[in-house]
């Protein structure tokens, strides 16, 4: 299937949106949102304010974790791809599989289902997509490899892992398109958030105002957490915040 070029935060313009705190309104792009994302923000934070907008099937079915807890916060623009399963080695090994992992641009997040109990994604496959600038991957399936990935330090999300290779097992069909990954609709550029609690997937068109609305309210759980450590109740701080 030819590839649909994914949307980067460079093709984005800046668009008003609502921000939380003191009935401001803010322009912020894509850009600005990814790294003010990783810099205060977190899955809940963002299922949230999903929520709050009326997107309230956005998380992945739970079980898609980190390889390691100490990755922190994995934020970036998808790239969708699907796999099926096969029992028939290939022509080319390989071949979408490559393609695909030699287009990943800058903060890519590969977001794949992958319907086999075998590895979908190893330690090459990590160090190719990392040198391609891509955020991570997010796998509804296995991956091998994992303490070298993680001495990589780069993210890798997934059910679990298994040695066995993914050779004449299973085969990617297509990339780049809409794929239901984990019971969420992920669609190119839609943008990603994930940590040790599981994967938020927000669509593009509704990027922008959740992450300023998840921005906002991380604020304002400081301020919340704060004024709890300072003494007060938990009610009290509902009653001036209202968020928990």
């Amino acid at each position: 299937m030819a590839r649909i070029a994914p949307i980067t935060t460079s093709r984005l313009v800046a668009a008003p949106v609502a921000a939380l705190e003191e009935g401001a309104r803010v322009s912020i792009d894509l850009a600005t949102a990814v790294a003010e994302l990783r810099r205060v923000g977190y899955s809940a934070v963002v299922s949230d304010c999903c929520d709050a907008v009326g997107l309230r099937g956005q998380t992945l079915g739970p079980g898609i974790l980190p390889l390691s807890p100490a990755q922190g916060v994995l934020v970036g623009l998808a790239r969708p791809s699907r796999s099926v399963a096969v029992d028939v080695m290939p022509a080319r090994p390989y071949a979408m599989e490559i393609a695909f992992i030699d287009s990943l641009r800058t903060d890519d997040v590969v977001v794949a289902s992958v319907p086999a109990p075998v590895a979908f994604w190893g330690e090459l496959f990590s160090t190719a997509a990392r040198a391609r600038g891509a955020a991570g991957v997010v796998v509804d399936g296995l991956v091998r490899d994992q303490r070298r990935i993680i001495d990589m330090g780069f993210p890798v999300f997934a059910r679990g892992g298994r040695p066995t290779d993914s050779l004449g097992r299973i085969a990617m069909v297509e990339h780049d398109v809409p794929v239901v990954v984990a019971g969420v609709r992920v669609a190119p550029g839609d943008l990603v958030v994930a940590d040790i609690d599981g994967v938020v997937v927000v669509p593009a068109e509704a990027a922008l105002e959740v992450t300023a609305r998840a921005i906002a309210k991380a604020t304002t759980e400081n301020h919340a957490r704060d004024l709890i450590e300072g003494g007060a109740l938990l009610g009290d701080a509902w009653d001036r915040f209202k968020v928990l």
